[in-house]
């Protein structure tokens, strides 16, 4: 007899697959691993943001804050809770899911990792627009600060797909161009900094480094909006996401016109960051990041946008949460600091697997 054969086949969750099916026409596909993975993911985000409602300089129990955002307990700590900091951090949540999908849609068109909107240069033109905006022309109205982050992001990114394309746009090219064109935005930035008054100056200055203490309710109103747009144009054209990867030919094999889909996905992988940027200021390597931690964990063959969005999320999540505890127990950091710190360490490295990967 053999027992091998008795013996009950683990379950790989890395190739199980699971199928729904929406009626006679539609059926999806899913790694089984890929939906636990995501699962946790999202369970880590909303539990760390409920856990940073209680951080603060004035700090609640968790019981205190359930029960605030349950209607009950004390009406001065519903106030600090639902007024106050709940709308930071939903912000955490949703805007590391834009993050998450903004990075994913570039290092999908690029093929690439290094392929990201802070390190491309759309953050920089979004930043130079909503600089300007500030700055020169004196608006400080969210609308308007919105529109001036969307437009200047856009403009950036048409002309770095225009300086990089050369009988088409390839990934490297379209990188190396557009961390050259963030260099010079950011002189940009810095000079009409150093030119303005001091308040304001100070003010775009603490903005620049991407907090989520100046998001309230007036500001998460127009980014759930905006938000739930732009991740429901990247849900349709995740399976054209997906197909251009192969390769301009094999996606017109298939019946993609790569020349039409890029720009609409490079528009909207533009608006991602640009929502974030002007309501929170621009937070790096966020969207770097995001994409090839949730491909390492989930162990898809290519970038997944839902993965990239869930694992976006528990990241700025968590950062925003170590820094309210920091600012508890120290002083004040801003989120993008955190941010900015922890994935420069992890663009090292992948700098370093790249370079041994190459040689």
């Amino acid at each position: 007899m053999n027992r091998s054969a008795s013996r009950p086949e683990p379950i790989d969750f890395g190739y199980r697959h699971v199928t729904v099916r929406i009626g006679d026409l539609v059926a999806t596909r899913f790694s089984l691993r890929m939906l636990v993975v995501d699962a946790v993911l999202a369970a880590v985000a909303i539990g760390v943001a409920v856990l940073s409602l209680g951080f603060g300089d004035y700090p609640l129990s968790p019981l205190q804050v359930v029960r605030a955002l349950a209607g009950q307990g004390d009406d001065f700590h519903r106030l600090i809770v639902i007024e106050w900091r709940l709308p930071m951090a939903i912000g955490a949540v949703l805007f590391g899911a834009l993050l998450g999908v903004g990075g994913a849609v570039f290092q999908s068109l690029t093929r690439n990792p290094l392929g990201s909107p802070d390190v491309i240069g759309f953050d920089a033109g979004s930043y130079t627009g909503v600089v300007i905006t500030v700055l020169l022309l004196g608006s400080h109205r969210h609308w308007s600060v919105a529109a001036a982050a969307i437009a200047g992001g856009l403009l950036t990114a048409g002309a770095v797909y225009l300086l990089a394309y050369r009988r088409g746009v390839q990934g490297f090219r379209l990188i190396i161009v557009g961390i050259a064109v963030s260099a010079m935005l950011g002189s940009v930035n810095s000079y009409l900094i150093t030119r303005a008054d001091i308040n304001d100056a100070m003010s775009i200055g603490f903005w620049g480094a991407g907090s989520l203490s100046r998001v309230g309710w007036a500001a998460l109103v127009p980014s759930l909006i905006g938000g739930a747009l732009v991740l429901g144009c990247v849900t349709v054209f995740a399976p054209v996401l997906r197909q251009l990867e192969l390769g301009d030919d094999a996606a017109l094999a298939q019946g993609v016109s790569a020349a039409r889909a890029r720009p609409v996905l490079l528009i909207t992988g533009v608006a991602t960051t640009a929502l974030v940027t002007a309501a929170a200021g621009p937070i790096g390597f966020v969207a770097l990041s995001a994409p090839q931690l949730a491909r390492r964990l989930t162990r898809t063959p290519g970038v997944t946008v839902a993965s990239a969005a869930f694992m976006g999320a528990a990241l700025l999540a968590l950062a925003h949460a170590s820094s309210l505890a920091i600012a508890q127990a120290y002083r004040s950091v801003p989120v993008g600091l955190i941010t900015v710190c922890l994935g420069g360490l992890y663009l090292i490295r992948l700098l370093i697997r790249e370079t041994r990967r190459n040689t």
